[in-house]
């Protein structure tokens, strides 16, 4: 059925529900899972009267927030090993968070997104956004969304 699912991580308790259920639907299928997670950039936004942080500060927090995110798809891989399903773990740079997870399914051609949502309505939606709703929205290839 599935050859190839693409779970998108943060990390949390949420997200880690996402990637037991791909991982046990990969090991029923006998697919390949790639671990995914979305890595920003340190925001550069300036506000009248606030001192923005050097650029060695900058460098050092992305590197924590890469090495975090290498350690996340790490642990999954690991959770994958242990159910004999081979896992891919992959870290993108981006701040457009729901496309860098359609161009990642498109690039290693995965047949399903697997990834969690916070279920947020009304004005914390409109304010937050919703990287699940745009993935839905654009991906060519079922998703499945986990609450």
């Amino acid at each position: 059925m599935y050859q190839r699912i693409l779970v998108a991580t943060d990390g949390s308790p949420l997200s880690e529900r996402a990637v037991e259920h791909a991982l046990a639907l990969a090991d029923l299928t006998g697919a390949e899972v790639v671990a995914l997670r979305v890595v920003p950039r340190y925001p550069q936004t300036f506000y009248e009267g606030g001192i923005a942080p050097g650029t060695d500060e900058v460098r050092r927090i992305e590197q924590q927030w890469a090495d975090e995110a290498r350690q996340t798809v790490q642990a999954v891989k690991t959770l994958g090993q242990q159910r004999q399903v081979k896992v891919k773990p992959l870290t993108v740079k981006s701040d457009l968070i729901a496309e860098a997870i359609v161009a990642a399914a498109k690039r290693h051609k995965c047949d399903l997104i697997v990834m969690a949502s916070h279920g947020r309505r009304g004005l914390k939606r409109l304010l937050l956004g919703s990287e699940t709703q745009q993935v839905l929205t654009h991906a060519h290839v079922p998703v499945l969304v986990l609450r």
